[in-house]
């Protein structure tokens, strides 16, 4: 009787938890929840941005490369667009769809590499754009007839340069968080630099090696720093696997819709500049091909200082919001200006201003959406969605711009007044959405 009440003693011990276990039985373990916390935890949270150092710095550097692609491509085909007329005989308006396809194309595919590279597929996304960006190139390159040329020009080339683009910028995007849009600034001095590296590889080498051969010299340009930032693109946040391809509830905040309705304007007039300026110089004003063209580089040049200026702003003056508004109303101003534009001189002082005036506007448009969001794994998503209502805008804009100008005989005036009317309406809406944002909170930044 004794052994079993000792039995019995023993065994009720051995259920009891242990002084050392501090599990509570009725509770989930907590291993569990903890693994389920770390999944759920981004990186950014568990180390915040560094907000400089070197290895964030190349990021921005890698980001350069692919824009100078990505948009000193597109900047690229006011030169084309004079080669086009002369060699295809064919009116502006038509010839302007190859370089607005490409466009289209550019800002389109920036919805799927957008959440590509949210999904961690870095630079498996870069290195498919460079590919097909170089082959649409060289394929442009032995093109003879329209539809060639607008396949491979237009189509493979404006789905590569889509492609590439949004891998650098979501990584960026990832290593900032105060100095972001300085950063994407920075980033952005790219395009301008591409826009006058292209132009002047085609213009200058046709004269020297034909056509052929200097589209593709401009690719073997292309492949090599592409090849440089593919090596340098080092990802920070965990990738987020799960998750749409659009995010339906961004639809139902006022500051974003504003916000994309805004840029949708802004981009719909923006490309009448890039693609027409050299051939009003050359039609209207009288210059010849070559200087028409050196109208272009000067206006693509003085848009790289403008970058880091609007971006500087951005960060510690203004806001992103705020300069982005500011600067495509002054962008708006100066197409008006351009109406009273009748000289050789007044040409090349416009072509400053000008191109002064695009770079600012351009330098902020990915920093002012940036501050629109608040989680950096959603910034390819949303940014994508955004790429894809602007690709309509140019798509339709430069094209637009051509019929205008073709039904009313050759003048621009009609044009002029149009982009300059859409750009500042774009303009209000953005600042629009800056007060739906914060507002009638004048000193606000944002």
């Amino acid at each position: 009787m004794a052994s079993e009440d000792v039995e019995k003693a023993a065994a009720a011990v051995s259920t009891q938890p242990s002084l050392l276990d501090t599990t509570d039985p009725t509770q989930p373990s907590n291993n569990n929840a903890v693994k389920e916390q770390d999944a759920l935890t981004p990186l950014e949270e568990e180390s915040p941005p560094p907000d400089g150092g070197l290895t964030a710095w190349t990021q921005v550097l890698a980001g350069n490369f692919v824009n100078c692609i990505s948009w000193g491509i597109p900047a690229t085909f006011g030169v084309y667009q004079l080669h086009y007329i002369d060699t295809l005989a064919l009116p502006s308006s038509q010839i302007s769809w190859i370089g607005s396809i490409q466009l289209f194309l550019t800002f389109l595919t920036c919805v799927f590499s957008g959440r590509a590279a949210d999904a961690g597929y870095v630079k498996s996304t870069l290195v498919l754009g460079t590919v097909l960006v170089l082959l649409g190139t060289f394929t442009t390159s032995v093109a003879t007839t329209y539809w060639q040329i607008f396949l491979a020009q237009g189509v493979c080339t404006g789905l590569g340069l889509g492609t590439m683009f949004m891998p650098p910028i979501t990584v960026i995007n990832s290593y900032f968080k105060r100095r972001r849009a300085f950063a994407l600034s920075v980033s952005a001095m790219g395009t301008g630099l591409g826009s006058v590296v292209f132009p002047a590889v085609v213009q200058y080498l046709i004269p020297k090696v034909g056509f052929g051969w200097a589209v593709r010299c401009s690719g073997f340009v292309a492949l090599v720093i592409c090849g440089i930032a593919v090596v340098v693109l080092k990802p920070r946040l965990q990738p987020r696997k799960k998750g749409p391809l659009v995010e339906w509830t961004a639809f139902k905040e006022g500051p974003y819709m504003l916000f994309m309705t805004g840029c949708f304007l802004f981009f719909w007039a923006l490309y009448f500049g890039f693609f027409y300026i050299n051939v009003y110089a050359r039609n209207v004003i009288g210059f010849d091909t070559v200087s028409s063209v050196q109208l272009l580089l000067i206006m693509n040049g003085l848009s790289v200082p403008a970058r880091p200026i609007t971006g500087y702003l951005a960060d510690h003056v203004l806001g992103p919001i705020n300069t982005f508004a500011i600067a495509t109303l002054v962008q708006a101003g100066m197409v008006f200006a351009w109406i009273g534009i009748h000289t050789r001189a007044d040409m090349y002082v416009f072509a400053v201003f000008f191109g002064f005036a695009n770079g600012a506007s351009q330098g902020v448009f990915v920093g002012s959406l940036a501050s629109l969001t608040e989680d950096p794994t959603k910034m390819g998503t949303r940014f994508g969605m955004v790429c894809t209502v602007v690709a309509f805008a140019t798509l339709a804009g430069p094209p637009t711009a051509g019929a205008i100008i073709d039904r009313d005989g050759g003048r621009y005036i009609w044009a002029q007044v149009w982009a300059g009317l859409v750009i500042g309406v774009g303009s209000l809406t953005l600042a629009a959405a800056r007060y739906k944002k914060t507002g009638p909170r004048l000193l606000m930044k944002i």
